[in-house]
């Protein structure tokens, strides 16, 4: 270019670049073409141009221009990086990483490039290498509010609660105003269960911006883990009312939804999300679990499988999805997903709830792990526990038993008897419900057996811990555990001195404020004690209470009616079908293969699940009319019905619990084989206390060997059936109110340690 038009050129960009700095963009935009029409190589123009036009959202042009500008200056970190922010904005994020890698490389202390990379690796889901990059944007910048503030969100992706959050304090001591710092601080206090300091920082960031939706939306989040549902309800809809396209407004108000039982309604507002945001985890892990609850499995697992695919390292969703897979007793990568469960517990990864870890051929200790995993996430010990080491006189002692299962439920039917026996003029025993009111007759039974029943289903786990305390319970008692609709939370707040795992979960809670664990020698031998954070109690049998007042219908079933061979052995094993693993139905398939014409007769539990085992029984060559399944009928009729069958079969490594009660009743002889822990040992546990150890194997071996030799000699089967005949009602097992005095004996002893000032330890209640 000749010296006078290089002279004009740069006067038109002196006069772009002020024009540009004083917020004039159309005069700039217009100066700017007429220099590069001009002189097509000049750079910097090219540069200005292309921001220009980004900011205009033009942006393949402005691509267009930066990549002139960089073919001519290749080595100018600022060109990258800007190039790098117009990619980030149309989400070509991995492009755009390459270009702020670039400029970094380039000049290694380019703040902006160095910041805007570090926001790129979060949205890429690179949480460690987003943190390297802030702690080096930091040591070049020390008090760069942003960099702080971002840093926390690296660390909260990477479950770092404690340090996010002194990271986002850190971002507020250098910038008081960022309300998104104040937000991010909620974000991470509410992970820590610091609820009112996390409500704090919300209302910080109101108060600077009343209309920030994302605010709102953390509120939110914290009514509903308070189960403050009306209130929860009323911030999302501020946070969908000021931003109606937050999709995690419409997941918040989802998981409100399911727990309200509201169970259309949540499905609606999982659909929201995705419309709005399509890859949202949460939101489909979400509808997986409405999906699961109305037992509609194959749609759950399709939702958890999409959300595993996104998310695979969101909390508990593995084991969630492996558990609704045996649901529908489809066993595709069984070992390899079961092995990668337990090394994950092992590693400290928390993918997987307690419950659906029993399932698998786990250990003790491995059990303990997840337990303790899941407690320390979701279920802190509170730091303001509710009952401050009181001692209270009483003249009785004061028992309270937890449950949402006082209803027509399997575990209740089986309990129901012991509440009846128990002792008044030495315990005062109140019910406390929080499940749904079914206006059954065992319902009915429960509030009559109780001096106190109190409907706490719709109360938050803070008033229920209150209303414990005002009661001065002495001993209270959880019979939910880890299962469906556990009100863990009430027992964080320490309401009573002394509080109890009780015959509903089958393993440790792995947490500090549950003291003991009811249990038999069995079920929880001396060597297993270390893998338990409760101290042991031993009733002298089994652990597990019965009803002798069962009734068992009346009507005589005929095999004909019921779909099975009229004069061919009976197999049957009515436990839930995610019980069935491919090991145990390997071996039930070569019994059957060596027992001609024997059938096996299963629980329909879903349809799905009896066409895969249909299929899994031919792949072992076994005819599949010879898998006979049996559709849900009311509890007598059930009952009944076993009387058709001629031996139970067990599973492992989760036995029959219920199941194996139910069949004893009916005096149908169970066989087990006795596993490694807690679920896997109860039906030995049962059939020791009714004394019919000769049915207990120790192996799948010997387990194979007897079921066919009870099959192929009637003789030997008719006297297990004569003895258990004869033990049903002698022994232990089905004797209510001797259990009611061991367990009785068991709460006394617990008291008296406590009156005494004495910690917790083991207990044994002598026969």
């Amino acid at each position: 270019m000749p010296r006078d038009q290089n002279a004009e050129a740069t006067q038109l960009l002196t006069r772009a670049i002020s024009e540009y700095r004083a917020g004039n963009i159309l005069d700039a935009h217009k100066l700017c073409a007429t220099i590069v029409e001009k002189d097509k190589n000049n750079v910097v123009a090219l540069h200005l141009f292309g921001v220009l036009e980004a900011q205009q959202k033009n942006t393949k042009k402005a691509l267009w221009l930066f990549d002139r500008a960089l073919a001519i200056s290749p080595n100018t970190a600022d060109i990258l990086a800007d190039k790098g922010k117009v990619l980030t904005e149309v989400g070509q994020h991995r492009d755009a990483l390459l270009c702020y890698q670039q400029a970094v490389s380039i000049n290694p202390k380019h703040w902006m490039a160095l910041h805007n990379q570090g926001c790129t690796l979060l949205a890429l889901r690179s949480s460690t290498e987003a943190l390297g990059v802030f702690d080096r944007l930091i040591e070049i910048i020390p008090n760069f509010a942003p960099a702080f503030n971002n840093r926390g969100v690296a660390l909260k992706e990477l479950k770092r609660y404690e340090e996010a959050v002194a990271s986002y304090q850190q971002a507020i001591v250098f910038n008081p105003q960022d309300i998104e710092a104040w937000c991010n601080l909620g974000d991470g206090l509410f992970k820590l269960k610091r609820h009112d300091e996390a409500f704090a920082a919300y209302d910080k960031a109101l108060a600077l911006k009343s209309d920030f939706a994302e605010a709102w939306l953390g509120r939110g989040n914290i009514f509903r883990e308070l189960r403050r549902y009306d209130e929860a309800i009323s911030a999302y809809d501020q946070a969908l009312a000021l931003k109606p396209d937050l999709a995690e407004a419409w997941l918040g108000r989802g998981n409100v939804f399911i727990g309200l039982k509201r169970h259309d309604e949540a499905i609606l507002a999982f659909e929201k999300a995705l419309a709005l945001e399509p890859d949202l985890a949460e939101a489909w892990n979400g509808r997986g679990n409405v999906c699961f609850t109305l037992k509609r499995h194959d749609e759950a697992f399709v939702a958890y499988d999409k959300a595993l695919v996104l998310k695979p390292d969101l909390t508990g969703l593995e084991g969630v999805r492996f558990h609704t897979k045996m649901q529908l007793c489809d066993w595709s990568n069984f070992d390899t997903e079961c092995e990668h469960l337990i090394s994950s517990i092992r590693s400290g990864n928390l993918n997987t709830p307690p419950l659906p870890f029993l399932t698998i051929s786990s250990s003790p200790k491995d059990q303990f792990q997840c337990a303790k995993l899941w407690i320390a996430n979701k279920h802190p010990p509170s730091d303001k526990p509710i009952w401050q080491g009181e001692r209270y006189n009483h003249d009785r002692i004061r028992v309270a038993y937890l449950s949402a299962d006082f209803c027509e439920h399997a575990l209740s039917l089986l309990i129901a008897g012991m509440f009846e026996c128990h002792d008044k003029t030495r315990f005062d025993v109140t019910a406390i419900s929080v499940g749904p009111d079914d206006n059954s007759e065992i319902r009915q039974r429960f509030k009559e057996s109780f001096e106190r029943f109190i409907d706490a289903k719709t109360y938050r786990s803070d008033q229920i811990a209150n209303l414990v305390k005002s009661l001065e319970v002495d001993i209270l008692l959880d019979m939910i555990g880890f299962t469906a609709n556990s009100r863990t939370s009430i027992f964080t707040r320490r309401p009573a001195p002394i509080q109890v795992n009780c015959v509903c979960y089958t393993g440790t809670m792995g947490a500090e404020y549950i003291d003991y664990i009811i249990a038999d020698r069995i079920v929880i031998p001396e060597n297993h004690y270390e893998f338990y954070s409760e101290k042991i109690t031993l009733l002298p049998n089994s652990y597990q209470p019965n009803d002798a007042k069962r009734s068992i219908g009346g009507r005589t079933f005929t095999r004909t009616e019921l779909g099975l061979p009229p004069t061919t052995f009976v197999f049957c094993c009515f436990n839930n079908n995610f019980k069935i693993t491919p090991h145990v139905f390997d071996c039930w398939m070569r019994i059957l293969n060596q027992v001609e014409g024997s059938v096996l007769w299963l629980l329909e539990d879903n349809a799905t699940a009896a066409t895969n085992l249909r299929k899994q029984a031919v792949a072992r060559g076994i005819n599949a009319e010879r898998l006979i399944f049996a559709k849900r009928v009311p509890l007598p009729d059930h009952l009944a019905r076993h009387r058709l069958a001629d031996l139970f079969l067990d599973t492992l490594p989760y036995n029959a619990h219920t199941t194996a009660s139910d069949a004893l009743w009916v005096g149908l002889p169970v066989l087990t084989c006795i596993g490694d822990t807690f679920a896997g040992r109860v039906a030995a546990s049962m059939l020791n206390a009714i004394r019919l150890p000769e049915l207990i194997t120790t192996t799948l071996e010997a387990y194979e060997q007897m079921a066919v030799d009870l099959a192929m000699h009637p003789e030997k089967l008719a006297i297990i059936k004569r003895k258990l005949a004869d033990n049903r009602l002698i022994t232990p097992l089905f004797d209510t109110k001797l259990y009611t005095k061991h367990i009785e004996a068991a709460y006394t002893a617990m008291y008296e340690r406590h009156q005494a000032g004495l910690t917790p330890d083991h207990i044994v209640i002598p026969n």
